[in-house]
C-alpha cells in the first residue's frame, strides 16, 4: 500500500483555538483514566461484597448475588450502557431527572453514567473471581476461626479475604485492565475520552492510520504499565503455600 505516513500531524494546529492534535490525545487520555479508575474502584468494592455474599450459608444473600451476577454477566455492556445513559434518567424522580440532564454538563452526565456502567458490570466478574478465591482456601480454616470464638464478620475480614485476595491478584489484573479498554464505549454517549478524539482527529486531519496507530501505542503502554505494576505487587504480597505464592 503506498501511503505517506506524517507523524508530524500530531503537532500541528487543530484550527481551534490554540490547540494542536496532540493536545486532543492528552484530554482524551485523562478521561479514560479517570473512567477506568473509577468504575475499577466501584466494581471491586461491590464485587468483593457479592463475592463474600455468595459464600455465605444464607441462601438469600446467595441467591441475590448469584441473581446479579447472572443478570449483568449476560447483558452486553452497551446495551447496559444505553440503559444507564438514555433510560435510567427519565425512571429518576423530576428533580434528579432535571439535575442530571440539565444542571450537569454533557461530559459530566456521560462520565457519571458510564462510571456507573462499567461499575456494575464489572463488579459482576469481580464477584466470581472473590467466590472463587474464597472456595479455593481450606475449609479447616474456616472451622478454626470459629472454633477461636470469631465472628462470621471478622473470619472474613481477618482470615478468607486477605488470603483470598492474594489468590485472585491474576485475575484482578485481566479485570482491570478490561475495563480499561471497555472504557471505550463512553464515546457512544459523547464522552470525549481517547477513542472519540482518535476518531475525531482522524476526520479532522485526514490521518487515519497516524491516529489510530498512536491510539493503540498509548492503549497498550498504559496497560503493559499496569500489568507490570499488578506483577510487583502479586510478588510482593504472595504468601509460601498459596496456590499463587509459589514455593
Amino acid at each position: 500500500m503506498d501511503y505517506n505516513w506524517d507523524w508530524g500531524v500530531f503537532l500541528r494546529s487543530t484550527g481551534i483555538g490554540d490547540e494542536i492534535y496532540l493536545d486532543w490525545f492528552v484530554a482524551g487520555l485523562g478521561w479514560t483514566v479517570a473512567v477506568a479508575l473509577a468504575g475499577w474502584i466501584f466494581a471491586l468494592l461491590l464485587g468483593s461484597l457479592l463475592g463474600v455474599l455468595r459464600t455465605l450459608p444464607n441462601r438469600w444473600l446467595s441467591g441475590l448475588a448469584t441473581a446479579y451476577v447472572e443478570l449483568f454477566r449476560n447483558v452486553p455492556l452497551l446495551v447496559q450502557l444505553f440503559i444507564w445513559y438514555f433510560l435510567v434518567p427519565d425512571l429518576l424522580p423530576e428533580p434528579l431527572e432535571l439535575w442530571f440532564k440539565q444542571d450537569l454538563s454533557p461530559a459530566t452526565s456521560a462520565y457519571l453514567s458510564v462510571v456507573v456502567c462499567l461499575g456494575l458490570f464489572t463488579a459482576a466478574r469481580v464477584c466470581e473471581q472473590v467466590r472463587t478465591g474464597i472456595q479455593a482456601l481450606p475449609r479447616g480454616q474456616t472451622a478454626a476461626a470459629l472454633a477461636l470464638g470469631l465472628r462470621t464478620g471478622q473470619i472474613y475480614r481477618q482470615v478468607l479475604l486477605p488470603q483470598a485476595f492474594r489468590i485472585i491478584i491474576p485475575p484482578l489484573t485481566s479485570e482491570f485492565l478490561n475495563i480499561f479498554k471497555n472504557s471505550s464505549v463512553a464515546s457512544l454517549i459523547g464522552l470525549m475520552e481517547l477513542l472519540a478524539q482518535t476518531k475525531q482527529t482522524a476526520e479532522f486531519s485526514a490521518h487515519l492510520f497516524e491516529a489510530f496507530t498512536l491510539a493503540t501505542l498509548i492503549y497498550f503502554t498504559l496497560n503493559m504499565s499496569l500489568m507490570l505494576v499488578m506483577r510487583r505487587i502479586e510478588k510482593k504480597v504472595a504468601v509460601p503455600g498459596l496456590i499463587a505464592g509459589g514455593k
